[in-house]
């Protein structure tokens, strides 16, 4: 009668250990590569490139989606425009070596709002806005609180506007006050180490993962039981948000681009880009056969030519659409046949 409550505690204490200690591993293997800076509060952690002295686009604000860092779009958008425009990737508050601050930023505007005062911190008068997945309901919300920061928007697989059901059934968990805690610090980091191939990969479906994007995205970050937890949190909250949200973004007035992939197993891109393409006066939807929820890094090129274009360059992102999808179905015919990934999209 004894033997099976002190196993199960036994098994309890022992994650908790695995947990606090692989959650060290984790951050000694994906140290903070950012600064950390007071935006009223609490901290905020970004990686700022100054602005080069022959840059040819104004400054450009990257927010990385659900479960991500600013390692994502730093990994994506670095090498193709450092040398041509000052860029802050941030971590969202809560995310990333980001500090979670007040419970406004349980909510996308409370992001945006916090990382409009980083702006100002790092000298950022006035930027064009990219937001991916999750990051693009944070981008909308910037453009309606902060119009005169923001220079022009592009949104990357976004996710903006509120779908039938609710999230997977571990973040309704992780999201809870008392049995949240005690679920991310049990079970969720090792429940992940396990998973993390298989989900990045889903992700990324139909397009092949990049190698290395488990090294230098640094997903793993996520998985720390706070960092989790506040994840959870903004995903459970976001479709009651966006209820609201997306009835004012009629009222979004700046140059605007939406690139979407028609096999997206994350967000439906039916419902979520082409909303935003009905919803903002003027906005350009770039539609790509064959592309995933990951546009920053399978068609970056896309990505930079729409930023140029959002700066006033002449770029035709139709024609770059479809030379971006002849390589993808080039890539597709080289590569071995794969299982299905696909899951239930927001």
């Amino acid at each position: 009668m004894v033997i099976l409550p002190l196993a199960v505690i036994g098994a309890l204490a022992a994650a908790f250990v695995f947990t606090a200690w692989k959650a060290r591993a984790i951050e000694t293997a994906f140290p903070n590569s950012g600064d950390l800076i007071d935006v009223g509060g609490f901290r905020m952690n970004s990686l700022h490139l100054p602005q080069p002295h022959n840059a040819d686009l104004p400054p450009v604000v990257f927010i990385h989606g659900a479960s991500g860092n600013l390692r994502d779009q730093e990994t994506a958008f670095r090498r193709a425009l450092e040398h041509r425009a000052e860029l802050l990737f941030v971590d969202r508050p809560g995310h990333g070596y980001s500090e979670r601050g007040g419970a406004e930023n349980d909510f996308p505007d409370g992001q945006a709002a916090a990382i409009a005062r980083l702006m100002e911190r790092r000298g950022i008068e006035k930027a064009i806005i990219a937001g991916h997945s999750f990051g693009g309901a944070i981008a909308a919300s910037f453009a309606l609180g902060h119009p005169e920061k923001t220079a022009g928007l592009l949104f990357l697989a976004p996710a903006t506007h509120p779908w039938d059901g609710g999230v997977d059934w571990y973040y309704a968990i992780a999201a809870r006050p008392w049995i949240g805690r005690l679920f991310t610090r049990l079970f969720t980091l090792p429940a992940g180490l396990i998973l993390i191939d298989k989900a990045t990969s889903t992700v990324f479906h139909p397009n092949p993962k990049p190698e290395r994007y488990v090294q230098d995205g640094a997903p793993a970050l996520v998985l720390r039981s706070e960092n989790f937890r506040h994840n959870a949190i903004d995903c459970v909250n976001l479709n009651d948000y966006v209820q609201d949200t997306a009835r004012r973004y009629p009222e979004i007035a700046v140059p605007t681009v939406i690139i979407t992939g028609d096999s997206d197993a994350i967000v439906a891109e039916e419902l979520h880009s082409l909303g935003l393409s009905r919803d903002i006066a003027g906005a350009e939807l770039v539609w790509i056969r064959n592309l995933g929820h990951k546009p920053d890094y399978v068609v970056t090129d896309v990505a930079v030519a729409a930023i140029e274009k959002l700066a006033g360059l002449p770029r035709d992102l139709r024609a770059a659409a479809r030379m971006a999808e002849a390589r993808i179905a080039s890539r597709a015919e080289e590569a071995s046949p794969e299982m299905d990934l696909s899951i239930e999209k927001t």
